[in-house]
């Protein structure tokens, strides 16, 4: 009876660890960078030595355990507003302590500056720099509605950038791809905030929507998604992205409705479905890489071979 009771309460608390870091999110991020090293940032390396390369093993660890770090430190900051605006996460997150959350937090942060280490001291002192950067967000920016908007966008979209310095791959391609994922992120972060409304103020965080009003945030989104659709545009002139070009008209229309939907939605339901519309968006993004030329991915097979 003990044994199960122990056993039972192991897997609350490892649900609820998985909850703190988002366990989800990590492994998507596992799959986004290894799809974006393959398909995009090399283009003349074989698929043996994309997935052989122990150097982005360690850049991708190193981002994992940074990244696990950073959702922990803003877990730790966000604990009233979490019990306002996500009480079922937030019940499960309480299942462990918050010593044993920052203990957690140190733990990953110095094994994430370590694998960067591990590939140069530049990489490393990159990790430190980002590790800082998720706490100062965490800490001070997120309570300031432009500052705070624009950081976590750039926090979300460096772990493709150390990718992309990695393999030293400067395209153009990459630089108009950046740029659609930057304005996607920042309607989602926006929408977000608009969700999150009432916590934000409880926790005195001078968020978008809580300094300039709903009305003004619906605008600034509709503005943005209007941005969203230049670089979708400029893409289908580059004959490379073969079938991902489907998943560009996807997102084109999605977000299309995406902006009137969120003018006329008021409830944080409505602002959560848009949320999570714009979540499955950015996984569909993800995988679609998969549909890039087809022929690169056989000639990454047969210089394996060869």
């Amino acid at each position: 009876m003990n044994l199960k009771f122990y056993d039972r309460n192991l897997l609350v608390k490892l649900l609820s660890l998985l909850s703190v870091v988002r366990g989800y999110n990590i492994l998507v991020l596992i799959a986004a960078q290894y799809l974006a090293a393959i398909f995009i940032f090399s283009e003349n390396k074989s698929l043996k030595h994309v997935l052989l390369d122990w150097h982005l093993l360690y850049l991708v660890l190193a981002t994992v355990c940074v990244i696990a770090g950073g959702y922990i430190i803003n877990n730790f900051y966000d604990v009233k507003a979490d019990k306002i605006n996500k009480p079922i996460k937030s019940t499960l997150d309480d299942k462990i302590k918050q010593e044993t959350k920052l203990s957690l937090y140190f733990l990953l942060n110095f094994t994430g500056f370590t694998f960067g280490w591990l590939v140069s001291w530049r990489a490393g002192i990159f990790f430190a720099c980002y590790i800082f950067g998720i706490w100062l967000y965490s800490h001070k920016l997120k309570r300031y509605p432009l500052v705070g908007l624009f950081s976590v966008t750039v926090l979300t979209i460096l772990p493709f950038f150390v990718i992309f310095v990695h393999y030293k791959n400067f395209s153009k391609v990459i630089f108009v791809h950046a740029f659609f994922l930057f304005f996607v992120i920042v309607v989602r972060e926006l929408i977000k905030d608009l969700e999150n409304i009432k916590g934000a103020i409880v926790n005195n965080y001078n968020t978008f929507p809580v300094v300039y009003g709903e009305k003004k945030t619906k605008q600034f989104i509709f503005f943005l998604l209007a941005l969203t659709l230049v670089p979708v545009i400029v893409l289908f002139d580059y004959p490379a992205i073969q079938y991902m070009k489907y998943y560009f008209y996807l997102a084109g229309i999605t977000l299309t409705i995406i902006g009137f939907y969120t003018w006329k939605s008021y409830t944080k339901k409505q602002y959560q479905l848009i949320h999570n519309i714009l979540k499955i968006l950015l996984l569909i993004g993800v995988f679609s890489l998969l549909l890039i030329d087809k022929s690169l991915l056989l000639d990454k097979v047969i210089n394996q071979l060869n």
